[in-house]
């Protein structure tokens, strides 16, 4: 099995995707948080010292898509036409759930943009209270859906399960 990412000299290369035809890609991607009651309960009441919680982890989330390439090393830079963030209250956990929905028209995928800015979103929450729970764990960041390209459409199998 030949490496995309490695060239004829074992040396490290960005693929070139020139050649593949641009497509409408859509990927959304998702992770979780959970935290102390004290911790879930500031968040929702707005009383944490450092401002709103999910209002920052949904603009951190929008910058890490976007910063993607910046930070994953074969990433290419992507020209999107759109970026979504959900916010879902888990108070069963407790905790929340990101969804991240990230679109183009291109060359290449969107999915490394939505696990990125599902990554930088959550760590962001985990910033804003870490002061009231250090022990918050952020989990289960997965690519839910993808369409478009070449390997065509994903969708994870127990989507539907939750």
């Amino acid at each position: 099995m030949n490496l995309t990412h490695l060239d004829d000299n074992n040396r490290p290369k960005m693929v070139d995707v020139s050649d593949k035809y641009e497509t409408r890609r859509v990927a959304i991607a998702s992770g979780e948080i959970t935290m102390s009651d004290e911790a879930f309960e500031a968040i929702i009441s707005n009383t944490t010292k450092k401002g709103p919680v999910l209002q920052t982890a949904v603009i951190a989330a929008i910058m890490g898509v976007k910063k993607t390439s910046d930070l994953i090393p074969m990433c290419h830079p992507l020209l999107l036409s759109g970026i979504n963030c959900d916010v879902e209250e888990k108070p069963e956990l407790p905790g929340f759930k990101l969804i991240v929905t990230a679109k183009l028209n291109g060359q290449t995928g969107v999915e490394m943009e939505a696990l990125t800015g599902v990554s930088i979103g959550l760590l962001t929450i985990y910033d804003m209270v870490k002061a009231i729970d250090k022990s918050m764990v952020i989990s289960n960041v997965q690519l839910e859906k993808k369409s478009g390209g070449k390997s065509g459409d994903f969708i994870r199998e127990d989507l539907n399960n939750d």
